[in-house]
């Protein structure tokens, strides 16, 4: 019986919730570790669609703890209405199967206003656009770093609350002014965080002390992030990156448990490749192709509704994740996208100033000059859709899977041909890996 950390092997849009929600059976305890609301899992369970932004995937199985860990940043109004539209389907949601991290660090509005500003201005004057979604992420990680932050455990201390603000907002006018934004009101933040202070407090706990238990216990423990590895902070496609880090690793740092409680890491890869946002993507696809991928596989973000650039499989990109991350095995996803197809290509290497390279490089400048090598493998006509074992696979679809493991340097552990929980083939259960 092992921990598992699941990531996005990709740029994240991996088709991570049904994954993580088929082992959260399996799991006692489910754990968030990185990033905001900016990113979401998307669950059907008896018929019905749950949408997560925030929440950890364990919140629509019932007698499962869900746990948000000091590496996420809380958007407390964000929090509070994905709770009601989870209520309002038919969940309970109780310090019983929800705790929060007391020294996660909150988004605040003002967070939300300043991502905002910087994405337009870059927008109009031909700046570095990121291509965030707007939602204070990156500006609350700065706060973070900066140990200026307001936390979740001073929602409870609201007396403490008008200093910590003063320093905060010390920072944030003066940088406001320079923008030509107007200057926040304290007092007014002050108010919005007691009133909304109750919807938070009933969860707070010192969750590194109540995981420690639990996994002394003997429990399972499932850790979920966000974004995918391809968009860490020191290890993605810099600048065009989130503001925290999304490799496995990070599931220590964010929730408070040391490296030793973790045993598998599971990567999410899909059978292509897919973007939200600006950034580099050495094998996207611009043709009829690329736009029959993305409407087949209905490639559009959880949160944000965008439409998903869509490429070939990029071998070279999941091997570098296999490595930063430690991933043990993959789950590949939405082969059945690439049914019918009568050739496939998978990108094995690429040229960089004509000289072939097994990486993607650090620098930004060499990154957009890199162009993929392919190889070409032979699509099969019939279908993957519903497969639940390897001799329902058509023999060049078995083929195509076995080339990727080949290619990135890991086995394949779960094999996804729907987005039905069912259609899924084990090979390796994380859990007794």
């Amino acid at each position: 019986m092992t921990n598992v950390v699941v990531v996005g092997a990709q740029w994240g849009d991996e088709g991570k919730g049904k994954i993580v929600d088929w082992l959260s059976e399996q799991a006692d305890v489910v754990v968030r570790f990185q990033g905001g609301h900016n990113a979401g899992h998307t669950l059907v369970i008896g018929g019905i669609v749950y949408k997560l932004s925030l929440l950890p995937s364990g919140i629509v199985r019932g007698g499962k703890l869900s746990v948000i860990g000091n590496g996420v940043v809380i958007d407390p109004w964000a929090f509070n209405k994905e709770v009601e539209r989870l209520t309002s389907q038919g969940l309970k949601i109780t310090r019983e199967n929800l705790r929060i991290a007391d020294n996660a660090s909150l988004i605040l509005p003002l967070h939300g206003e300043l991502d905002g500003f910087r994405e337009n201005a870059a927008s109009t004057e031909q700046g570095t656009k990121i291509g965030t979604t707007k939602r204070g992420i990156g500006p609350a990680y700065e706060d973070k770093v900066g140990r200026r932050a307001i936390r979740v455990m001073d929602l409870i201390d609201t007396d403490g609350l008008p200093r910590k603000i003063e320093r905060l907002l010390l920072h944030h006018n003066a940088l406001r002014r320079g923008l030509d934004m107007p200057p926040v009101d304290g007092a007014a933040l002050h108010t919005q965080l007691v009133e909304i202070a109750p919807k938070l407090t009933p969860y707070i706990d010192t969750v590194w002390s109540l995981l420690d238990n639990i996994k002394r216990s003997g429990k399972r423990i499932l850790f979920e992030g966000a974004q995918g590895a391809l968009l860490d902070v020191d290890h993605g496609t810099y600048p065009y990156v989130t503001s925290s880090n999304t490799v496995a690793g990070q599931a220590s740092a964010g929730s408070g448990l040391g490296p030793g409680a973790i045993g598998y890491v599971l990567g999410i890869a899909k059978a292509y490749t897919t973007r939200v946002g600006e950034g580099p993507f050495p094998t996207e696809l611009h043709d009829d192709t690329g736009k029959r991928i993305g409407e087949r596989g209905h490639e559009f973000g959880t949160v944000t509704g965008r439409p998903r650039r869509c490429g070939w499989f990029d071998a070279v990109l999941v091997r570098q994740t296999v490595r930063t991350s430690g991933i043990n095995g993959i789950a590949l996803t939405k082969l059945d996208i690439l049914d019918g197809f009568k050739e496939i290509k998978i990108c094995t290497s690429y040229v960089l100033d004509g000289k072939t390279i097994d990486h993607l490089p650090a620098s930004e400048v060499a990154q957009a000059r890199i162009q993929p090598v392919y190889e070409t493998i032979e699509g099969w006509e019939g279908t993957t859709v519903n497969a639940r074992s390897w001799v329902d696979l058509p023999a060049q679809a078995i083929k195509y899977v076995r080339r990727i493991e080949e290619l990135i340097g890991a086995s394949v552990a779960v094999l996804s041909t729907s987005p039905e929980r069912d259609d899924t083939i084990l090979v390796q259960n994380p859990f007794e890996g």
